[in-house]
């Protein structure tokens, strides 16, 4: 059998204690092309996610987008991932969130790694959600996130009625521009909170933080131009939305605290990022608590992360986790009158 890494929370360079993120190991494609090794098919399919994960969290909201449910079903893994990674719910365990259970395709498995070692007993890298599994042939599909969500885009049209078939989330007209915000965004938010978080020296610490809240003010300048528009590029939903939402909801209930990312926080520092993610999360039911479980995002990276969190404390506020359309943080002086 193969080997996990060394350990499955520490990911920083040992030298300069940097955060470096292992590329994801299976990139394979669902394909409409003839002959393709994995066509779309209902229910051949099976989705591993973590509520937890803001990557895992791009894979649902696509599904729901575009109409997937009763074409991909999918697992969610309990929040709590240690030394062995993500671990399934336990028959007598009841988390929030839809299909938080034993994983139904392999009865006698308790871990995520479980269905890496069976597609390959030789395999060496990390256990990562979300996990795209072909229970027809027993192989992974993907494990990597932007290239799932780009299946979902249009694979599986023929499969949809026509409501599902025209949502078009990587619109010709605007692919390039999608494609330049998703580097920044993904170099310096997405995964910029977690060269912050997992930074092991100040040093590290410091030089990912910077950037961090450049893009984010990048970010907040970009709405605030757009200000007439509901959503990143106008009036319509794009991956451009997905891709930055998974991290902005996470923000303030985790990053914040957790991860040292504390120059700003959303609420109170970011208006323009404040509204653009209230209006996903309580106006398009894919972004809102159908996908968003706040229980398992403060509880995974609180009580997993036992390198930065020993205690495994889970701090009680942001309350609430996420603010009402209609209501802004109180100010002092409000407070006192």
């Amino acid at each position: 059998m193969g080997k996990a890494p060394e350990s499955i929370t520490n990911w920083a360079d040992k030298k300069s204690g940097a955060f470096n993120r292992a590329p994801s190991k299976f990139r394979n494609f669902i394909s409409k092309e003839p002959g393709a090794e994995f066509p779309p098919e209902k229910g051949r399919y099976h989705l591993y996610v973590s509520y937890a994960c803001p990557w895992a969290h791009r894979t649902l909201i696509v599904r729901k987008l575009k109409g997937l449910e009763d074409i991909i079903p999918y697992t969610s893994v309990h929040w709590e991932m240690l030394e062995k990674g993500w671990r399934f719910a336990k028959p007598d365990e009841k988390l929030p969130g839809d299909n938080v259970t034993p994983d139904p395709i392999h009865k006698d498995f308790t871990h995520l790694r479980d269905i890496y070692f069976n597609v390959n007993p030789e395999y060496e890298g990390r256990f990562t959600v979300p996990t795209l599994f072909d229970v027809k042939q027993g192989k992974i599909v993907s494990n990597e996130s932007s290239e799932i969500i780009r299946m979902f885009y249009d694979q599986f049209d023929d499969l949809l009625p026509d409501e599902y078939q025209k949502v078009d989330l990587f619109p010709k007209h605007l692919q390039q521009e999608i494609e330049a915000v998703n580097d920044w965004t993904y170099n310096d938010i997405n995964n910029g909170v977690y060269k912050t978080g997992f930074a092991q020296t100040q040093e590290a610490y410091e030089t990912a933080i910077h950037p961090l809240f450049t893009a984010l003010d990048r970010a907040e300048a970009h709405l605030r131009s757009h200000a007439s528009s509901p959503y990143y590029f106008g009036a319509h939903i794009t991956e451009a939305d997905v891709r930055l939402y998974t991290t902005i909801v996470r923000f303030d209930p985790v990053y914040v605290q957790h991860f040292k990312c504390n120059i700003r926080d959303i609420r109170s520092g970011y208006p323009a990022l404040h509204a653009w993610l209230r209006r996903l999360y309580w106006d398009v039911p894919a972004f809102g608590p159908a996908t968003t479980v706040f229980e398992h995002i403060k509880k995974h990276y609180t009580k997993s992360h036992r390198q930065i969190n020993p205690a495994g404390i889970t701090p009680v506020g942001p309350v609430p986790d996420i603010l009402p359309k209609d209501s802004e943080v109180p100010s002092k002086e409000s407070e006192s009158h």
